[in-house]
């Protein structure tokens, strides 16, 4: 009696075939926590560079009919009453000893250290996307947050030792009576800020690289340090 039951419906067409499909369920190819990642990665890349060559660390403005001077860690630049600017390199690729301070000439290796391990880690985050889910992918994630923690460290440090350089001669001929962590007659200026930024937001990257991974049954373990 069922078996006609049944019969009658589907050639009725209100008939429904719960078999399981002969088709596995299809793989997430993506995440979005990891893509956002990936995208906040490169970002904070971008942030990190500009920033590393931006000369206005420290910026004093016009004052008493004298010229603006700005410092970054391998520029300095000035700009006279009739708004000619000029920037001038401190060393250079082959004169890195001409940099007036040796606390800029160590921010200088610590923050370009930095930013280009998290220029590698950023690469390694893209490559993850193309990863199938699984062991192999959860391993890079876990050392590109590993990486992305210490770069954090190294260019904290960097930024932390640049102030040290304005005690430096040719800083307190422009700035006045400057001193470490105190710049006189100048100001800090956007470019430091904005590497200060970056770090703080470089910061949440280990975070999100722990649940980057397309399978979550076992994610990534997170820095011991957050």
């Amino acid at each position: 009696m069922h078996s006609l039951l049944d019969r009658k419906k589907k050639e009725a067409g209100i008939g429904f075939d719960l078999s399981p499909s002969p088709f596995p369920q299809a793989a997430r190819m993506f995440s979005c926590v990891g893509c956002f990642w990936v995208l906040l990665s490169s970002a904070l890349v971008a942030v990190c560079s500009f920033s590393f060559i931006s000369p206005a660390w420290i910026v004093k403005e016009h004052l008493k009919n004298k010229d603006s001077v700005s410092f970054g860690l391998l520029w300095h630049c000035s700009e006279s009453m009739d708004h000619m600017y000029r920037c001038y390199t401190f060393g250079g690729l082959g004169r890195f000893d001409e940099i007036p301070s040796s606390s800029w000439q160590t921010s200088a290796v610590l923050c370009s250290g930095g930013c280009a391990l998290l220029a590698v880690s950023s690469l390694l985050a893209i490559i993850t996307i193309f990863l199938p889910g699984g062991t192999c992918e959860r391993r890079v994630c876990t050392l590109t947050g590993y990486m992305q923690m210490a770069a954090v460290f190294i260019m904290a440090s960097g930024l932390l030792v640049y102030p040290f350089g304005l005690s430096s001669n040719l800083v307190k001929s422009f700035c006045g009576n400057s001193d470490i962590y105190y710049a006189g007659e100048c100001q800090i200026g956007w470019g430091y800020m904005l590497a200060i930024v970056g770090v703080m937001l470089t910061l949440f990257l280990p975070f999100f690289a722990k649940y980057a991974p397309k399978e979550q049954m076992s994610p990534t373990p997170l820095p011991t340090l957050l």
